[in-house]
C-alpha cells in the first residue's frame, strides 16, 4: 500500500468532483455515491490502480474521525427549543423502534444464517442498526420537509450510534473471549455509564466552549477567520475527554455540538459553515475509502442470503419497528413511512465494521457479517441518494395538500 498515491488519488477526486456537483446534484446523484463509486473503480475489484489494507490505522482514523464531526455539527444545527416540543418522535425512535430493530435483526438474520452463533447474529443487528442522515442530506436540510420531521431524523441519526456502540463493543468482547453470553449483568452498567458520562461530558464541553466564544467575542479577542476551526476542537476535545473519563466519545460529540449550537448563535453559523466544507470532505473521503478498501474484501462472500438480508434490512428490519414506535403519535401514514424510510447505512455502520475488524485481527470466522454490512451499506448509498430529493419533493407536497383540505 502507498498512502502518498491514495492521498493523490483523493486529492483529484475531489477536485473532479467540486468542478461538477451541482450538475450531479439535479440528477440526484449524490457525494457519496460518486465518491464509493469511484473507490470501487480504482479498487482491484476494478482499475486495481491502488490498494489499501482495511484495518490500517488511517483508515480508521479517518472514518472516526468523520463520524465525530458529523455528528457534532449536526446536533449544532438543531434547534434545542423546537427538539423540547417534540421529542416524543425521536424518544419512540430511540427507545421502542431500535431495541425492535436489534432484536428482530437478530432474529432474522438466524433464519439466513443458522451457521452463525448468536453472538454473530446480534453483532450484524447492531452494525445495521444504526442510520446515517448525511446520506439523505436533503431530507435534513430541505426547508419545504416540516422542521420537527428533519429534527426527529436527525436526532434518532445522532443518537441511535452512540447508544449502540458500547453494545457492540461488549458483543465484540464477549466473541473475542469465546463466550456465548454474558455472565453477569455488567454489561447493562457498562452501557449505561456510557450513554450517562458521554452526555454530560459533551454537554459540557459544548457548553463551557460556546460561552467562552461569546465572551472572546464580546472582548473582541478573536480573530473570525479562525473561530471556524473551533467546532474541530471542540468535538475532538468532547470525543477524546469522555472516552478518557468512560464514556462515549460519539454521544459525547453528538451533546457537544447541541449544546454548542443553541448556546452561542455566532459558534452555530461558524459550524454551519464548517460542516458545509471540511465536515463533507470527510465523510466524502470515508465512502471513497469504504469503496477502495472494505467493499472489495468481502465480495467473495456475498451470496443469495446476503443480498436477501440486505434488502431486508434496509425496508421491513428497519421500517417495521419505526412504524411500530410511532404508533400512537398522532402522525398520518405517509410521515410514518417517510420517516421509516430514511434510515440509510453509511459512516456508522463503516467505522463500526472498521473497529470490529481491528479489534478481531482478522475477518476469520465474521466474512458473512462483514459482506452484509458491506452489501447493505452499498444498497442504502444507491437507494437513499437517488430517493432523497424525490421523496422529500413528495412529502411536502402531500403535506400541503393535506393542511389546505
Amino acid at each position: 500500500m502507498d498512502e502518498h498515491i491514495v492521498i493523490l488519488v483523493i486529492a483529484l477526486i475531489v477536485l473532479f468532483y467540486g468542478y461538477i456537483s451541482k450538475g450531479l446534484s439535479r440528477l440526484n446523484i449524490s457525494g457519496p455515491m460518486v465518491f464509493t463509486g469511484l473507490g470501487l473503480l480504482l479498487s482491484p475489484l476494478g482499475l486495481g490502480i491502488t490498494q489499501v489494507e482495511v484495518d490500517a490505522e488511517f483508515v480508521t482514523i479517518v472514518a472516526e474521525l468523520a463520524l465525530v464531526l458529523v455528528l457534532f455539527s449536526d446536533a449544532a444545527l438543531l434547534d434545542l427549543s423546537l427538539l423540547r416540543r417534540s421529542w416524543h418522535i425521536p424518544a419512540r425512535l430511540l427507545f421502542i423502534g431500535l431495541p425492535i430493530t436489534v432484536v428482530l435483526g437478530t432474529f432474522v438474520a438466524g433464519y439466513f444464517f443458522p451457521e452463525l452463533p448468536h453472538t454473530s447474529l446480534l453483532l450484524l443487528a447492531l452494525l445495521l442498526t444504526p442510520t446515517d442522515a448525511a446520506l439523505g442530506k436533503a431530507v435534513v436540510s430541505d426547508p419545504k420537509v416540516p422542521k420537527h420531521i428533519r429534527s426527529s431524523i436527525n436526532v434518532e441519526s445522532g443518537l441511535n450510534d452512540g447508544i449502540i456502540f458500547p453494545i457492540l463493543l461488549t458483543v465484540v468482547a464477549l466473541i473475542m473471549s469465546g463466550l456465548s453470553e454474558a455472565q453477569d449483568h455488567q454489561w447493562i452498567s457498562y452501557v449505561g455509564q456510557q450513554i450517562v458520562f458521554g452526555a454530560l461530558v459533551g454537554g459540557l464541553v459544548g457548553f463551557i466552549g460556546a460561552k467562552l466564544l461569546n465572551k472572546a467575542n464580546a472582548a473582541k479577542l478573536a480573530e473570525s477567520s479562525y473561530q471556524n476551526l473551533i467546532p474541530i476542537a471542540l468535538a475532538i476535545l468532547g470525543f477524546y475527554l469522555a472516552e478518557t473519563l468512560s464514556g462515549n466519545g460519539f454521544i459525547a460529540a453528538f451533546f457537544a455540538g447541541l449544546y454548542a449550537g443553541n448556546t452561542s448563535e455566532a459558534a452555530r453559523e461558524h459550524i454551519e459553515d464548517f460542516a458545509e466544507s471540511e465536515g463533507e470532505l470527510l465523510v466524502l473521503v470515508s465512502f471513497f475509502i469504504f469503496g477502495l478498501a472494505f467493499a472489495p474484501m468481502t465480495l467473495a462472500y456475498v451470496t443469495v442470503d446476503v443480498l436477501l438480508y440486505a434488502l431486508l434490512s434496509l425496508t421491513v428490519l428497519r421500517m417495521l419497528p419505526v412504524m411500530v414506535s410511532l404508533l400512537g403519535a398522532k402522525l398520518d401514514l405517509s410521515t410514518m413511512a417517510f420517516i421509516a424510510w430514511f434510515g440509510p447505512r453509511g459512516i456508522a455502520s463503516i467505522l463500526y465494521v472498521l473497529i470490529v475488524v481491528h479489534e478481531m485481527g482478522s475477518m476469520e470466522g465474521l466474512e458473512t457479517v462483514y459482506a452484509v454490512v458491506a452489501v447493505t451499506v452499498l444498497m442504502s448509498i444507491v437507494a437513499h441518494g437517488l430517493s432523497a430529493q424525490p421523496l422529500a419533493n413528495w412529502y411536502s407536497q402531500r403535506q400541503k395538500s393535506a393542511s389546505s383540505e
